[in-house]
């Protein structure tokens, strides 16, 4: 983490220097040795960054360059902030303090800033000199983490069977794929977090004895984060030899990696053999030790256990493989499994159950969280009132002796990342319990706080994306809900985990959370981030916030909070985040605008009416967030904000309101596109003049567009402004109303929108848009009161990559829907949604081979299922809602044609909400003859029953 705050420093100081050289006088050269020094500890905080979890002295020294890598950045945002109105043309600021300095005045405060710069570098000096006793003391040439010491899954390996829960189902589908012995070389990859019973699961199913029969050879084989490839091939080597009581080679120590490949490829060669590699961190483990194995004469399997999900795929892609995700445990083998170690002799008291329920929650089916807080309970005798303490305070808990092989479990993961990750890892504590983040949000975030690196050729935003995405690979966060078409949408961290990085974000003075739970709250000397979670006292004193650089206030607040909030916000000058979202305030505090680094202000949800000219001084702000609020206009000072990369206005009801104006736009200046250059999300925005719509073609940096109120006359003009638009990611098109008719078929422009994944039409189409069809990169297209009376599907099934289609609200006026044979290649849900003209539809043979779900809803006219839906194999889910009484008569006759549906639901709206509706079965037993297993489930009394 040093490493990280280093790193950014020198890269900071490195452009300070180049911008302000001829300010700074004598300052610079303070400023350049900093600089350098840093630079010349990196590589050396890389390695120290890992052993500072066990070496005191190792860890002070990693404390100091942390605070003096965060002292200097606090006195250069001060030098800028008291020089900046003083230069109000450097970097493309605009003054905002109109007042001119004096020269004396621009002299001391050059002077205080010179002497500032001096102590930080008295204590840099001792720092290097600290640092080169250390090199003296510690060998820091390996790199690894400290993993020997942390290591203890080897516990797993020795679990007895009654020990184990929740295994069966896992066990059951790995046993399955390792029976089929077909020739050839197979990868089986089991992924999830840590902590999930990977190894346990793998280690009953590998000792399996039915298992073992169907092998000449079996490997285990511990490969652990400290990989040396040589050890593994000599521990296998090992184990082969000793397997069939022959000695190992007497030369073993001394081959070589490739010699000890020969050997084992030899060995295995014409026998069938199952390996396990278990704890892989890297992709190169396979890489380096795949050819190793027989793939054509042998019938050969490898188990693979990891955390991660680009090693898991890496490693099956090549050999047709199967990658399994082992899921958490369900809430009943949960509880099986707590009580086994809290009450190890006894039934769970009844007093103790609403608490039990309380932690089993936040262990939420975490093997390992469940048994190490299930023995630790178990010590305390089922006393309520340490159990009740043990709920409230379970993040200080775990960071007691007994919980620390928990902890050291996720020290494992936090340590392995690069250090340009674990800053944005620590940073997801901020967020309260359970807190559903958006995963666009996470990414601006990152960015404002200056976590990210830039890269040629790609936006900041698209390099914080592919962080969160080696975030998600590594198991550490979860993806809580998707878009439509599967791409995540909001992310979740699990809430052990979450306790885990706060312990660690105040162990490193990184950021504070106020809680709300009751107690007593200890702050460090210098907060520079703070998450409000609830209520605040209202003459709480901080007079520690002088250096606060982000403000969140994410959860409940009354009147006294908001008092205490404010006189918060009135000490900090230093601001780059401030997230007010869902607050009751109706203006925006003065002091906002005189926060000169403020990069993303939130004002979501908020009752905002009026947005001041004073905007305008905000000269760094990237990101403004004001959708769903009151404001009914901006002012004219938004476009000099030239930095503006993300602006957030009008609303979106859509999920609760059916009605054709449930997206708002905002009015906006008209030359919105001659200033605000850099944007890179608008929506939603009104076009309401000609003039917007031509505006918006020279926002070239566009990702996201959403545009509504267009007008017939304007669609000519638009399409020639979305040619232009050729990063354009997500583009929402809606109507002035629902009969104004949206003309973008009127374009000859060849559209090369080569990003573009999602296109939403809302509002009356005479034609469908040709254009459409050239967009190669769509993988999802909603049509919403479109009143087509062509078919549209022409037009879109043969979009290589189109993965969603929905059509609802009278977008389609004809009678018949056919989908023709290989058509629609990668489809893989389908929504019908209040097609009140429809009467049938037709899926032809071969056509949407993936189709995953299926929605029909409110298609009045439909008086059949699909023809031909039987053949749909890939289906899982089907949801039917208020169609009509003979829809309904009819299905209880071709209920046949969903036996190989997993899911089907039937739904009806009932007294204001909708309700689940008695679906029973039908099935055709000819057509499922020959599965070996069927069951026949009916919904009765609320509940899903099997019927014999």
């Amino acid at each position: 983490m040093a490493e990280s705050a280093a790193s950014f420093l020198f890269k900071r100081l490195t452009l300070f220097l180049q911008q302000e050289r001829e300010l700074l006088g004598g300052i610079g050269d303070n400023a350049v040795y900093i600089r350098d020094e840093l630079g010349q500890m990196r590589a050396f905080l890389r390695a120290a960054d890992e052993k500072e979890e066990t070496d005191p002295q190792i860890k002070e020294w990693v404390k100091q360059v942390r605070e003096i890598s965060y002292d200097t950045e606090d006195v250069l945002d001060t030098y800028m902030l008291k020089l900046a109105p003083l230069h109000p043309d450097a970097d493309g600021y605009k003054r905002y303090i109109k007042k001119p300095y004096t020269a004396a005045k621009k002299l001391l405060v050059r002077h205080q800033i010179a002497s500032e710069f001096q102590k930080i570098k008295l204590r840099m000096e001792n720092i290097t000199k600290t640092q080169m006793t250390l090199k003296g003391i510690y060998d820091f040439k390996d790199q690894g983490s400290s993993s020997k010491t942390y290591d203890t899954r080897g516990d797993a390996l020795l679990l007895e069977e009654d020990e184990v829960v929740g295994i069966e189902e896992p066990k059951k589908q790995l046993v399955g794929w390792l029976k089929h012995t077909d020739d050839g070389l197979m990868v089986i990859s089991v992924v999830g977090m840590g902590g999930l019973g990977k190894t346990t699961l793998v280690k009953k199913v590998y000792d399996d004895a039915s298992v073992k029969a169907n092998f000449d050879s079996h490997v285990w084989v511990t490969v652990s984060e400290n990989f040396n490839l040589e050890r593994v091939l000599r521990d296998m080597i090992n184990q082969l030899a000793q397997e069939v009581k022959l000695q190992p080679p007497q030369n073993l120590d001394a081959m070589d990696a490739d010699e000890m490949k020969e050997y084992v490829y030899k060995f295995l060669k014409d026998k069938t053999y199952m390996v396990v590699l278990d704890d892989v961190w890297k992709t190169d483990v396979w890489e380096s030790i795949r050819y190793a194995f027989p793939r054509k004469s042998a019938c050969g399997r490898i188990i693979i256990t990891t955390r991660s999900n680009n090693i898991g795929n890496a490693a099956c892609s090549e050999t047709c493989g199967k990658l399994y995700n082992l899921d958490p445990l369900t809430t009943e083998n949960s509880k099986n499994l707590f009580y086994k170690k809290a009450f190890p002799r006894n039934s769970c008291p009844p007093y103790l159950k609403e608490i039990t329920e309380s932690i089993l929650k936040r262990c939420e089916g975490l093997p390992l969280a469940i048994v190490v807080i299930g023995g630790l309970l178990a010590t305390k005798k089922n006393n309520f009132e340490d159990w009740k303490i043990f709920e409230r305070t379970i993040g200080v808990e775990l960071q007691g002796d007994y919980l620390k092989r928990m902890n050291r479990l996720w020290s494992l993961s936090y340590y392995d990342l690069p250090y340009y990750l674990k800053a944005c890892f620590l940073y997801l504590s901020i967020f309260p319990e359970d807190y559903l983040v958006k995963k666009g949000e996470v990414i601006r975030l990152w960015v404002a706080e200056g976590f990210v690196e830039a890269k040629e050729g790609m936006t900041q935003e698209e390099v914080a994306e592919n962080y969160l995405n080696e975030l998600l690979n590594r198991s550490l966060i979860q993806v809580a809900d998707t878009y439509v078409d599967g791409r995540p949408l909001f992310l979740r961290l699990h809430d052990i985990l979450r306790e885990y990085i706060i312990s660690k974000s105040r162990e490193q003075n990184l950021f504070t959370v106020t809680s709300g739970r009751g107690g007593e709250m200890a702050y460090p000397d210098k907060i520079r981030v703070m998450a409000i979670h609830g209520r605040m006292k209202e003459r709480e004193e901080f007079n520690n916030v002088k250096y606060l650089r982000s403000l969140f206030w994410l959860d409940f607040a009354d009147s006294k909070s908001e008092l205490a909030f404010s006189n918060i916000l009135g000490h900090c000058k230093l601001l780059k985040v401030l997230n007010l979202k869902e607050r009751s305030i109706e203006s925006i505090p003065n002091v906002v605008f005189k926060l000169y680094h403020l990069k993303y202000l939130d004002l979501s949800r908020t009752n905002i009416k009026f947005i001041p000219k004073s905007i305008g001084n905000l000269q760094n702000l990237e990101t403004l967030d004001l959708e769903q609020s009151k404001l009914t206009e901006l002012p004219i000072e938004i476009l000099t904000l030239g930095r503006l990369r993300h602006l957030f206005i009008g609303s979106n009801n859509s999920a609760t309101s059916e009605s054709f104006d449930c997206v708002q736009g905002l009015k906006a200046p008209y030359e919105i596109g001659s200033h605000l250059t850099s944007l890179q999300t608008l929506h939603w925005i009104d076009a309401d003049d000609i003039k917007i719509v031509g505006e918006v073609g020279k926002l070239t940096q566009l990702r996201r567009l959403g545009i509504t109120k267009l007008r017939r006359e304007d669609g000519r003009d638009l399409c020639s402004s979305l040619v232009k638009l050729t990063n354009l990611r997500w583009l929402y098109i809606s109507g002035i109303n629902e009969d104004e008719v949206i003309d973008l078929d009127n374009s000859r422009s060849s559209f090369t929108l080569p990003f573009l994944h999602t296109i939403i039409l809302h509002g009356h189409l005479e034609k469908f848009p040709r254009w459409v069809c050239w967009l190669h990169g769509l993988t999802t297209v909603q049509l919403w009161w479109s009143r087509l009376r062509e078919d549209p599907l022409q037009h879109l099934e043969d979009l290589p990559n189109l993965v969603c289609l929905q059509m609802g609200m009278f977008a389609y006026e004809g009678e018949e829907l056919i989908f023709k044979g290989r058509k629609f290649k990668k489809l893989e849900r389908l929504s019908l949604l209040k097609l009140r003209g429809l009467k049938s539809v037709r899926v032809e043979k071969d056509c949407m081979p993936h189709l995953k779900r299926l929605d029909l809803e409110e298609c009045e006219e439909m008086e059949e299922l699909l023809e031909g839906i039987e053949h749909l194999s890939d289906l899982e889910h089907v949801s039917i809602a208020t169609m009509s009484e003979k829809f309904t008569r009819r299905l209880s006759e071709q209920k046949w044609k969903l036996a190989h549906v997993p899911r089907v639901e039937l739904w009806e709206f009932v007294d204001d909400e909708w309700k689940l509706q008695q679906f029973p079965s039908v099935v055709n037993i000819e057509l499922i003859a020959h599965v070996p297993e069927v069951e026949v489930w009916e919904f009765v009394d609320n509940e899903w029953k099997i019927l014999q």
